[in-house]
């Protein structure tokens, strides 16, 4: 017969081992639960990078086989190292230029908008285009004639689009959780602050094309931006989708493949979201009699109000902590909201960044294109378009300015 002291250390040390084993499930489960978010965290980063790096390494041998015999002499050169094959493209046109501004027509301009517009593009070749969001008028645009081009492949700025598509489906919150395979998930909030490829890949499959297309065009792509602007040409917005072995509408909702947008079909969308859902019709004064006599042209009504605060904090993300974070080393007096975009063709390299600032007094939406080389990318842009915030906050624009009705609400 065993003893009660006996029985008593054999129940004691049971207890001390089912507490240990107890113990030590536990803190497995929290190694993996860090690992698991440590993963998430490199994915995203890695992500993120590709917005720099993507021209020299997202392009397959079909792509390489199709440029290498372009214009230009632009191409890829494949090197091999083991089984990996690198591809690095090489670039002919210039960053820069002395004339971005010539034959500009600036008498309908803000003097004081055209200024920091020219300062901060420098001798950088690229456009700015300048917005009041609240009636449409281009306050400024420099290098008229590449604003007011046909534009080009829209990078990630496509994923605005892409995630107000999504969001007017039902398809996603800001916060829904998306499964992007590999042990690997995120939310829009740092989709879009990290412009995250492979989650606005999965969305676009899910929306289809014709979705996809749907809400692009009611965006304003596809079709002329402005009202009786002289010269303005239009944009392409292909009727069907991107081949599966380019991409298919994965490749179209994370890198633009096949659309080309015009800084101002960028510009009218950012503006429709900066003042509520109202799309406008741009429109750009030539006299200070025009700007006297200026009336707003509403060209539709966007049901997208209830969704503007879900995209708004990915947008803001990205220029406090994301991928247009480098504005921040020109302005942090006000709140930025905006998104980059970086890609190539042809051996030119695009880089765009579409925001505005969230002033108290007032909004003022800003797009930025650049093409050139590897000087020019989207975290340059919105470096830029940091530049341009700061010298019209040293000039007090928005001083005296009334503030617009969805200032208080944009961010719930």
């Amino acid at each position: 017969m065993i003893s009660p002291a006996v029985q008593t250390r054999s129940f004691r040390a049971a207890v001390v081992a089912t507490l240990t084993l107890l113990f030590a499930l536990s803190s497995f489960a929290a190694t993996l639960s860090t690992r698991h978010e440590a993963r998430s965290n490199r994915r995203i980063k890695e992500s993120a990078n590709t917005e720099r790096r993507m021209a020299a390494s997202r392009h397959s041998r079909a792509h390489a086989g199709r440029r290498a015999g372009s214009r230009g002499g632009a191409g890829i050169v494949a090197s091999r190292r083991g089984r990996r094959v690198r591809y690095s493209e090489r670039f002919t046109a210039s960053s820069y230029t002395s004339y971005a501004a010539a034959g500009d027509l600036t008498a309908g301009e803000d003097p004081i908008v055209r200024e920091a517009a020219l300062s901060a593009l420098g001798n950088l070749n690229g456009t700015m285009v300048a917005i009041d969001p609240g009636n449409g008028r281009i306050l400024a645009m420099v290098n008229q004639k590449l604003a007011l081009s046909s534009g080009a492949q829209p990078c990630s700025t496509i994923k605005v689009s892409v995630a107000l598509a999504a969001l007017s489906e039902g398809i996603v919150t800001k916060d829904t959780m998306v499964d992007l395979g590999g042990d690997w998930e995120t939310d829009m909030n740092r989709a879009l602050a990290h412009s995250v490829n492979k989650y606005f890949e999965v969305l676009g499959r899910r929306l289809g094309f014709q979705k996809v297309s749907y809400y692009a065009h009611q965006f304003g792509l596809g079709e002329l931006a402005g009202s009786n602007i002289e010269g303005e040409h239009l944009g392409v917005y292909p009727s069907q989708e991107l081949p599966a072995n380019l991409g298919g509408v994965g490749k179209m909702c994370s890198f633009g493949e096949s659309i080309s947008m015009t800084p101002l079909q960028l510009g009218a969308l950012m503006a429709s979201i900066a003042n509520g859902g109202t799309l406008y019709y741009l429109q750009h004064p030539l006299s200070a009699a025009e700007v006297a006599s200026f009336e707003p042209k509403v060209k539709r009504y966007l049901d997208i109000a209830p969704l503007i605060p879900e995209v708004s904090v990915g947008m803001l993300g990205a220029t406090q902590y994301g991928t247009a974070r480098s504005l921040r080393t020109n302005f942090t007096s006000e709140q930025v909201l905006g998104k980059t975009g970086t890609c190539s063709n042809a051996g030119t390299r695009f880089g765009w960044f579409g925001s505005f600032a969230n002033s108290r007094y007032g909004r003022i939406v800003t797009v930025i294109f650049l093409e050139g080389n590897r000087d020019v990318y989207g975290p340059k842009a919105a470096e830029l378009a940091g530049h341009f915030y700061r010298n019209l906050d040293e000039h007090n624009y928005f001083a005296g300015k009334t503030a617009p009705v969805h200032t208080a609400a944009l961010l719930k």
